[in-house]
C-alpha cells in the first residue's frame, strides 16, 4: 500500500442531477468521506480513499476518476453488486426534500462486520476520517464504524467526524443519539453543526435564545455545545461548527467557529446571491479542517481556510472542490 497522511472511509456515490426542463440529467461522483479525499488531494495532502465497490465497469471508471486527483485507491474493499445513487437537482441542498436516496443493496451498505482486516488497511496513516452518514445505513454499518475507530484507536490515529444528519437515512428503527455517542468518545475532533450535535449527541439547545437569530446568540451557542461535548467526550478536544443561512435558490450566508481547548476562534462572514451547487460544501470545509491542521496552521488560520474552502465550493459544479489551494487563500 502507498503510504498516505489521511484516511477518509465511507460510501462511494454516484448523484445524478435532473435538469427537467431540458430534460437531461449530469451525473457526478460523490459521497461526503470521497468529497474530503478529493479537496485534499487537490491541496497535495496525501490521501487513501477506503470504500467498497463492485468489480463491474462503473466501478472502475469511478476508481481511475478518484485516480486522477491524486486520491489513492488501493484499500478500496471489493464486492457487491452496485454503487449506490442519489438524486439531487443542481443547486439544491442534500436536506432538500427533492433529495432521493437509492441506496438499498449497494455494496457498500451490504459489507458485514468482521469480515475486514482494519488494523491492515489503515497502514502507518495519521488521520482517520468519518462522517454519520455510515452508521444511518443500517445497523452492520454501525458496528462496522466501532470495528474501524477501534483499529485506529489502536494504531494511534488522530480520528474526526463529520456530524452529518439525513434524516432519510435513520430509517432501521434506531436514533441517531442512540448509536452516535458510542462513536463520537473515538473522536479527537468533531465537526457539524449545533443543530446535528443536539439530534445526533443530545447536547443542548437554547432554542429560546436562538429566536433571536442573531449571529452574537448563534456564536454563544458555538461555545457552550463544542464546552459541552468536549465535557461528554474527554478525547475530543476540538470542535467545529458551521452555519449557513439562505433566504432564496441562490443565496448563501456562511461563517464557521474552531474551538480548542476552551478557545473559540470564528472566520469571516461570507454572503452570496450567485450559488451553483451547494453539495459538497460541508465536506470541503471538512477537508480544510485537516489540510490546515496537518500543515500546521494556528487556531485562526485553520477557521479560516476551512471556512473559506466550503465557501468555494458554491461556485463549482459536482460534489468534489477542485478550487486550487491559491484561490481559497485568496478568499481569506
Amino acid at each position: 500500500m502507498k503510504p498516505v497522511k489521511v484516511i477518509s472511509f465511507g460510501e462511494i456515490l454516484l448523484r445524478l442531477s435532473p435538469q427537467w426542463e431540458q430534460h437531461n440529467a449530469a451525473l457526478y461522483i460523490g459521497g461526503a468521506e470521497a468529497n474530503v479525499a478529493a479537496a485534499l488531494a487537490k491541496w497535495g495532502t496525501s490521501v487513501a480513499y477506503i470504500s467498497r465497490m463492485p468489480d463491474n465497469g462503473i466501478a472502475h471508471e469511478v476508481e481511475q476518476q478518484l485516480q486522477h486527483l491524486g486520491v489513492t485507491t488501493d484499500r478500496m474493499i471489493r464486492g457487491g453488486d452496485r454503487i449506490g445513487i442519489y438524486y439531487l437537482e443542481q443547486g439544491k441542498d442534500l436536506k432538500n426534500a427533492g433529495v432521493v436516496y437509492d441506496r438499498k443493496y449497494s455494496s457498500f451498505s451490504q459489507l458485514q462486520p468482521g469480515t475486514v482486516d482494519w488494523d491492515s488497511l489503515l497502514g502507518d496513516a495519521e488521520w482517520f476520517h468519518w462522517s454519520a452518514l455510515t452508521p444511518a445505513l443500517n445497523e452492520d454499518t454501525a458496528i462496522i464504524c466501532k470495528e474501524v475507530l477501534e483499529a485506529a484507536t489502536r494504531k494511534g490515529l488522530f480520528i474526526s467526524t463529520d456530524l452529518n444528519y439525513r434524516s432519510r437515512l435513520w430509517q432501521y428503527g434506531k436514533q441517531p443519539f442512540a448509536v452516535m455517542p458510542e462513536l463520537v468518545a473515538y473522536c479527537d475532533l468533531v465537526m457539524g453543526n449545533i443543530w446535528a450535535a443536539h439530534t445526533m449527541l443530545d447536547t443542548n439547545l437554547n432554542t429560546v435564545a436562538l429566536e433571536a437569530n442573531s449571529r452574537e446568540v448563534y456564536l454563544q451557542q458555538a461555545h457552550e455545545v463544542a464546552l459541552e461535548i468536549t465535557e461528554k467526550f474527554p478525547r475530543c478536544k476540538q470542535v467545529a461548527f458551521t452555519y449557513r443561512f439562505s433566504h432564496a435558490p441562490t443565496h448563501n450566508l456562511y461563517y464557521a467557529t474552531w474551538y480548542d481547548n476552551g478557545t473559540l476562534s470564528v472566520s469571516k462572514q461570507y454572503e452570496t446571491s450567485e450559488v451553483v451547487d451547494r453539495v459538497g460544501s460541508g465536506d470541503s470545509f471538512m477537508a480544510g479542517l485537516i489540510h490546515a491542521r496537518l500543515s500546521g496552521m494556528d487556531a485562526q488560520e485553520t477557521i479560516s481556510f476551512a471556512a473559506a474552502a466550503a465557501w468555494s465550493k458554491l461556485f463549482l459544479k459536482g460534489d468534489f472542490n477542485l478550487t486550487d489551494k491559491a484561490d481559497i487563500l485568496k478568499l481569506i
